[in-house]
């Protein structure tokens, strides 16, 4: 009954609701000088519409939200974007992600999430060690519990996200890549939870996630020798699904990461969506309690247009329109 409850609660996340913008197909051109000037945070608003922070928030160019359009409709995509910070996780940036992933959880014209960087070289530092240390040690806790929070939430996205590693992921950044159901990276980034060389451990999922990624003992290994590995051994290691030469624009991960959301895009959103769920629950328990979550998934999807609509497509011998319904 759980699994069932479960299951319903996560398919009524499927409200109609548009935010659109004219769709970008390189970083550059993400935003007009993107890698030169300062970027605007945009919303969606409830009516479909966008909504631009004022210029009196500070600083609300730390991330940058784009809903492409035309054959890329329903492709979001996260841009990081703290370049004198090497894009390190600060309150700020934080509190722009939670929003940001608020906004599409509850849009079921979102296909999948691309989370990427617009700093040349740099994915994510990981924390923003200048900000830690003017925290009070009581500060420190919390803070970390709500970048826990934010990549837990990430991770609990119902549509597919992908990160796009084009530089440095490392300690908070490799753990959001990992929060992540795919990552691609560049051959040459460089990757690591590097935490114990300061004298801490991974505190956002870092010690939970990799494993299950690459393995209890590599893990292990990894961890305890803070070790820096590049996309190649990446890849051999099972911490990404695709290692990318890098291109002069330094946005090879993000060409990979944008051709593999444009092959989700034409398949039925809430299967793949029911799917994501089903095998999120069902590796975390036994073989038959597994079973049982992806009958009540399947269910899920038995009543939807989508299916009809499916059917009726290979009948007819044509390319499904799937809505989402």
């Amino acid at each position: 009954m759980a699994v069932l409850v479960g299951c319903r609660v996560f398919f009524q996340a499927f409200r109609p609701r548009t935010a659109n913008l004219e769709g970008a197909r390189r970083l550059h051109d993400f935003i007009p000088h993107a890698r030169t000037k300062k970027l605007q945070h945009v919303r969606p608003t409830a009516n479909g519409g966008i909504r631009q922070y004022s210029s009196d928030f500070k600083s609300g160019d730390d991330l940058s939200v784009r809903y492409l359009d035309g054959e890329d409709s329903g492709i979001v995509v996260f841009g990081i974007n703290r370049p004198k910070a090497k894009n390190a996780i600060s309150k700020n940036l934080v509190k722009m992600m939670s929003e940001a992933i608020e906004s599409v959880k509850k849009n079921n014209k979102v296909r999948s999430v691309i989370l990427c960087s617009l700093v040349p070289g740099i994915f994510c530092a990981g924390a923003d060690l200048k900000e830690r240390a003017k925290m009070h040690q009581s500060e420190v806790g919390p803070f970390v519990s709500k970048a826990r929070a934010l990549i837990t939430e990430l991770g609990s996205l119902p549509m597919p996200t992908i990160a796009a590693i084009d530089g440095a992921a490392l300690g908070g950044g490799l753990e959001m890549a990992l929060a992540c159901d795919i990552r691609v990276a560049a051959t040459s980034a460089k990757m690591g939870l590097v935490e114990t060389k300061l004298a801490i451990i991974p505190g956002a999922g870092g010690t939970q996630r990799l494993p299950r990624a690459i393995g209890v003992s590599m893990a292990k290994e990894l961890i305890f020798a803070a070790r820096v590995v590049d996309g190649s051994e990446a890849k051999s290691l099972g911490l990404v699904n695709h290692a990318v030469e890098q291109n002069n624009s330094g946005d090879a991960a993000y060409l990979r990461a944008l051709e593999l959301a444009r092959e989700f895009n034409p398949q039925g959103p809430i299967a793949i969506r029911m799917a994501k769920l089903a095998i999120n629950q069902g590796i975390e328990v036994d073989l038959t309690t597994g079973l049982a979550i992806e009958e009540a998934c399947y269910a899920q999807v038995i009543p939807t247009k989508d299916r009809l609509e499916g059917l009726a497509a290979f009948k007819e011998k044509r390319p499904p329109r799937y809505k989402g319904e």
